[in-house]
């Protein structure tokens, strides 16, 4: 059998799910997730879930598994999916990972740079000052620290802007400088990285509909039932589109859809998108049209 690992990615609606589901069907394999919120259960009409069709077709493995409160990371994520890789190749299958959180993906292939773990009270502090002064104040902190990794980081991403934050306190050595000395130069897996390329425009035409479909099939009313069963500070709560939706709905869950809604969520969405593309520039990727994906046999691509 073919040891090489194969990777589908993408940009944010560009059918990574659908390309893995046919890798599969023709390989004989099993897909395992690396979706930060495609992991949590319960967050389903907006993190673009497989089907219960694609289910069908494909077995899945690290999507549904967890309780939005439960804590995963890169780290973590990675020690599963290593654990599903074994699993899957000791039955004779092809694993195939797909998913659109490229860190998990790079710590699958690469590993993570060495740094040390988290601490609760300065996660906390942080969580503090964004209270108070708001998340651009915590990523201008980073800014006088570590400049490099502020560059990379938007604002909005409390998370990770909070770690870079405190590593630095915990070292007094900058994110940056870790990242730098990993270097990320030793692969892990033989690896192959596949996706399906779409136009500029045809894209964003993509993330529209896909705006909207998912609207049409009960994103809210999802959202809402999250927001009442004490989800709030779920960490998915927090990722495109599920955020834009918990802000307009505020403190009132039985509001009405709120208007503008669905552009606020389709602006998000290509910003996400934008930077998934400037990840996978650095990448050796094996570019499928749109066509070829949706239509050759599979093996025709290998």
């Amino acid at each position: 059998m073919d040891d090489t690992l194969l990777v589908v990615v993408g940009p944010t609606a560009s059918g990574k799910t659908e390309l893995a589901v046919r890798l599969a069907e023709a390989l004989d394999g099993e897909i395992i997730g690396a979706d930060s919120v495609q992991i949590y259960r319960h967050f389903d009409v907006g993190s673009g879930k497989p089907t219960p069709e694609q289910l069908c077709r494909a077995p899945h493995h690290l999507v549904d598994v967890l309780d939005p409160l439960d804590a995963m990371d890169a780290a973590a994520w990675t020690e599963r999916a290593d654990a599903a890789v074994a699993d899957i190749k000791a039955r004779g299958k092809r694993p195939i990972v797909c998913g659109g959180t490229f860190l998990w993906v790079k710590a699958l292939l690469y590993g993570l740079a060495p740094a040390p773990p988290a601490d609760n009270a300065i996660r906390e502090r942080h969580r503090s000052q964004v209270a108070r002064e708001g998340r651009a104040a915590l990523h201008r902190a980073l800014a006088t620290v570590d400049p490099e990794t502020s560059t990379r980081l938007s604002p909005n991403d409390f998370v990770r802007v909070s770690r870079a934050l405190e590593v630095f306190e915990l070292t007094g050595i900058p994110m940056s400088h870790w990242q730098h000395q990993h270097g990320f130069r030793q692969p892990r897996y033989r690896a192959r990285l596949m996706g399906v390329r779409h136009a500029r425009d045809a894209l964003d035409q993509r993330i529209r509909q896909r705006v909207e479909q998912m609207l049409g099939a009960g994103w809210i009313a999802e959202v809402r039932q999250l927001l009442d069963s004490g989800y709030v500070h779920a960490r998915a709560m927090r990722s495109v589109g599920y955020r834009q939706i918990a802000d307009a709905l505020g403190g009132d869950h039985a509001a009405a859809d709120p208007p503008g809604l669905s552009d606020a969520i389709y602006r998000a969405t290509r910003v996400f998108a934008r930077r998934q593309r400037t990840w996978l520039r650095d990448q050796a990727v094996q570019w499928l049209d749109p066509k070829s994906a949706a239509s050759a046999m599979p093996h025709t691509w290998l």
